[in-house]
């Protein structure tokens, strides 16, 4: 059943509507965090490794994800950030379509994987170059000289879905190689990545997985390619043997040659304990609960708050688990909200976003964030000049 509230601690009189950006800290990560430092690291010291499962922590928590994003275990590697697990997923993907110029991806694309994938071309040369075309453009885009086509799932901005079946098939049709972003539906939405054929699925765990602030990303690659891959970022974590200490490089014959370094053994730990929130859930279940918040949050801002527009999709079988409205002041009004208790974050230009994680909402907390945004909009609270100071972080 959900919500699980007793499964986070969330502070008390806040409404928690960003778990799309930083999810809430679980119940069981503070206690988990606390051993691996004090008795795993303090008393084991480097023996910690062998006797904790250090080393095995990556692949455990790989196997974990697998089921979340419609994958097989043993097909899921995790460490580093999503930024080089990106980087990675394209050098790949340039290497098995040799003689193709082009990464395919399209303008709503998170920054951090456009840039990835232009420095990746700049430093290919060859004639190897990012294109852009609006999102409802791209099946059409796909041509001879794509390389790969590279996606987001869900618009981190209006949190528009692509078809996640018909892209890859489009892409395949004309020879490329998918890459999927999974940042803003790992945990949001039912995902099928093995189904759909995808050859890369990448994604962060911070968000709808509750792994906390920087939690290492993952990246999945389709087990029959794995040993044709090609890491472009040879580290000693995809070694076959990293203890050999061999002075080349000879991958291991599993996803986990896409380890680079050292796994962040704290944040694995606590991102392990964060997945114990999805035992036993089905993703269906919160899939239908996020569109049922989200529909009654649209319906409730929109009776209170006529000044904002709508700028996600108004079916809620074309959006992940956001909504966002805009609004021209769309910065002051948020931390005015935020200053009110009930937080949500902002998008240049200006884009208010709003997540609906079931696993800790219920109706009543939409309903009480829709009338406190609609008090600030009615009385114009949110110009006051404290809210149009710009923090670093919006």
């Amino acid at each position: 059943m959900l919500p699980r509230k007793d499964l986070f601690d969330l502070p008390e009189g806040v409404i928690y509507l960003d778990g799309n950006s930083l999810g809430p800290l679980p119940r069981g990560a503070l206690d988990r965090a606390s051993r691996v430092i004090r008795s795993e690291w303090g008393e084991d010291l480097i023996r910690a490794w062998n006797t904790a499962g250090w080393m095995a922590l990556p692949a455990r928590v790989g196997d974990r994800i697998a089921p979340l994003i419609g994958v097989p275990e043993g097909s899921v590697a995790t460490g580093d950030t999503l930024s080089i697990k990106v980087y990675q997923a394209l050098a790949a993907a340039l290497k098995l379509r040799p003689g193709r110029t082009e990464i395919l991806s399209d303008t709503g694309n998170f920054p951090t994987d456009l840039y990835m994938a232009q420095g990746l071309a700049g430093l290919v040369g060859q004639g190897v170059r990012l294109r852009t075309v609006a999102p409802e453009d791209v099946a059409g885009a796909i041509g001879p000289a794509t390389a790969a086509v590279m996606l987001t799932h869900v618009d981190y901005r209006t949190g528009r879905m692509h078809d996640m079946a018909v892209l890859t098939r489009a892409a395949h049709d004309a020879g490329a190689v998918m890459i999927w972003d999974l940042a803003h539906s790992a945990g949001a939405v039912p995902l099928d990545v093995a189904g759909s054929g995808a050859e890369f699925a990448v994604g962060c765990t911070y968000k709808y997985l509750n792994g906390g602030p920087g939690a290492p990303a993952f990246i999945h690659v389709r087990p029959d390619l794995v040993e044709a891959v090609q890491p472009a970022l040879a580290g000693w974590m995809g070694h076959d043997a990293p203890f050999a200490m061999e002075p080349g490089y000879r991958p291991t014959m599993s996803v986990e040659r896409m380890r680079v370094g050292t796994p962040p053994v704290i944040q694995l730990s606590i991102l392990d304990a964060a997945l114990d929130a999805w035992d036993g859930v089905d993703l269906a279940e919160v899939r239908a609960a996020s569109s049922a918040l989200s529909e009654r949050f649209i319906a409730e801002v929109e009776a209170r708050c006529p000044m904002l527009r709508l700028a996600s999709p108004r079916d809620p079988a074309l959006r992940g688990s956001q909504v966002s409205f805009a609004f021209p002041d769309g910065y002051a009004a948020m931390q005015a909200l935020i200053a009110r208790g009930v937080i949500g974050d902002f998008r240049a230009p200006d884009i208010m976003r709003f997540g609906f994680t079931p696993l800790y909402l219920s109706e009543e907390d939409v309903v009480a964030a829709a009338e406190i945004l609609g008090e600030i909009m009615a009385t114009g609270a949110w110009d006051a000049p404290e809210f149009h100071a710009r923090a670093r972080v919006t």
